[in-house]
């Protein structure tokens, strides 16, 4: 494991789409999940394409920017991903607090590779009906019956 950290639980999150719409940012977390042995069915910035790969793919969590572009087209992947009860993931420096009711929490940016994996562990604890211990700091999770997959 490239990042040194020892992976607990890990049943329910084995797949992931990213949207987002910074280049870097988005090659880089490909990068960790991968060292890690998620799956990523894409890596992707915009509506269209996350519902395409949403449409086409079994997916686990979405991890979405909520500005994609100037727009706030990370909420409406939000809302398709919630409609098909695929748990979403909002990664943003500006966590939306009207959009609650579409995400299972929200990683504010930026954040260290070792919060992301972090924050992926805590959501699987969290899917698998346990409460996690401890979170990142940069780590809020949504009240269970606000998410998708409750």
């Amino acid at each position: 494991m490239a990042f040194g950290l020892r992976r607990q639980h890990r049943k329910y999150v084995k797949t992931v789409l990213i949207v987002e719409d910074e280049p870097l940012l988005a090659f880089d977390t490909e990068h960790i999940l991968t060292e890690e042995d998620y799956g990523v069915v894409g890596v992707v910035d915009t509506v269209a394409e996350a519902v395409a790969l949403l449409s086409g793919f079994a997916v686990d969590l979405v991890l979405a920017d909520v500005r994609l572009s100037g727009s706030d087209g990370g909420i409406e992947v939000a809302r398709e991903a919630h409609a098909r009860g695929v748990p979403v993931l909002f990664v943003s420096g500006n966590c939306p607090i009207d959009a609650r009711a579409l995400a299972i929490g929200c990683l504010a940016k930026p954040y260290r590779p070792r919060d992301l994996l972090a924050a992926l562990d805590a959501i699987d604890i969290l899917l698998a009906g346990e409460v996690p211990r401890r979170l990142p700091r940069s780590l809020s999770l949504y009240p269970r019956t606000a998410a998708a997959g409750s």
